[in-house]
């Protein structure tokens, strides 16, 4: 027997609640300037797969990154770059915001 979803009640490989989760949530992208003139992209907003996204984007944009607070910081100015790299990753281009 296969194990059933506790939010929709679907079976596991018919379930969509993440699918639908991603596309409710609203991706804020911002610079933030830290010690030394040093500048941090800050992603807000990504709350499933946190983990797995900062190590995409890290990747593709190569720099360094952590997750802290509920929102990924990224090292350096990428804001021109990272919605390009969020729309490959499956978030639509009306979620993101940069500012």
């Amino acid at each position: 027997m296969e194990e059933i979803c506790s939010k929709c009640g679907l079976p596991k490989s018919l379930c969509v609640c993440k699918a639908i989760e991603k596309e409710v949530q609203k991706i804020r992208v911002f610079l933030e300037k830290r010690r030394f003139g040093k500048q941090a992209t800050i992603i807000e907003g990504i709350s499933e797969g946190g983990k797995e996204v900062a190590s995409r984007l890290k990747q593709k944009l190569a720099c360094g990154g952590t997750i802290k607070e509920g929102h990924i910081e990224l090292q350096g100015d990428h804001r021109a770059k990272i919605k390009d790299v969020l729309i490959k990753l499956g978030y639509s281009e009306e979620q993101i915001e940069i500012s």
